[in-house]
């Protein structure tokens, strides 16, 4: 029997309002007063999208979405996440659409976890993770990760912070090189045969070249990692388990420290790294 747990529901809404402007005193009257021109309305205020966390339930399906409270402060990133939220149910929708409702047939669902990876004035980070089921033996995972630039009002992506595709050659190769270690411990430790053992990782070695080929599309996916000193102290690039289909389970993450990245990132996002170079 499968089972989704859900957070309990809970609604922000954080509206932004903008203070009207002073009326000025009316002039002095006269013998044939001027006619006076009509008060332009002010301009509406952009208001946050209400974040409102999913606890549903039917009899064909399921669904649990939540929402870090960091995120109603910036209602560019509130947006996104809305935006991906409401991809996902529209999915769900269209399969339960199509579900047949026979006798014991297993009730479809989503569960969306957003979570705050960072909150700082410089960058906002939020992950989201969950999973959704419509038919067949396994739940499909999902796998989301937004870096938001509040200075910018703007999400960062993979190709503007290393701008030369050139550079992903050795940010690739870093990567790689850290999955295939993670991959052959994880081989060793099942205790399989040598002979065995050997397949598996040359046929994961393919999977993992093809699945981090040195292309930003490849690392579209990342979290900044947090120095002591507020600075970055480097980058985790995060890896659905169907880009790398290695038989290593779940979200693989790599993580590449700031000495390694730092040459390639562009110039006006080094400042955020606790390591300077030339």
């Amino acid at each position: 029997m499968r089972t989704t747990c859900l957070a309990a529901a809970c609604w922000w809404l954080v509206a932004c309002e903008r203070e009207q402007p002073a009326t000025a005193a009316p002039p002095a009257a006269t013998a044939a007063p001027a006619a006076t021109q009509p008060e332009t309305p002010p301009a509406p205020a952009t208001k946050t999208p209400a974040l409102e966390d999913v606890v549903e339930t039917t009899s064909q399906y399921v669904v649990g979405i939540s929402y870090p409270p960091v995120a109603s402060k910036y209602p560019g990133l509130a947006a996104e996440l809305q935006r991906y939220a409401d991809a996902t149910r529209a999915d769900l929708m269209q399969a339960v659409g199509k579900r047949k409702d026979e006798p014991g047939a297993p009730l479809y669902d989503l569960t969306l976890a957003f979570t705050e990876v960072l909150d700082s004035p410089e960058l906002v980070a939020i992950a989201a993770d969950g999973s959704t089921f419509t038919g067949g033996e396994n739940s499909r995972p999902l796998v989301a990760r937004f870096v938001w630039l509040p200075k910018e009002n703007r999400l960062l992506t993979a190709g503007e912070l290393v701008p030369d595709s050139a550079s992903w050659n050795q940010i690739a190769a870093d990567v790689r090189r850290q999955l295939q270690t993670a991959l052959a411990q994880r081989a060793e430790a099942d205790g399989l045969p040598p002979a065995e053992r050997a397949a598996l990782i040359e046929r994961a070695a393919r999977r993992i070249e093809r699945g981090t080929a040195p292309d930003a599309k490849h690392f579209s996916m990342f979290e900044p990692v947090l120095a002591p000193s507020g600075k970055l102290a480097g980058v985790r690039f995060v890896f659905p388990a169907e880009q790398l289909d290695t038989g290593l389970h779940g979200t693989q993450t790599v993580e590449v420290p700031a000495h390694v990245l730092l040459p390639h990132v562009a110039p006006k996002y080094r400042s955020l790294f606790g390591t300077a170079t030339g």
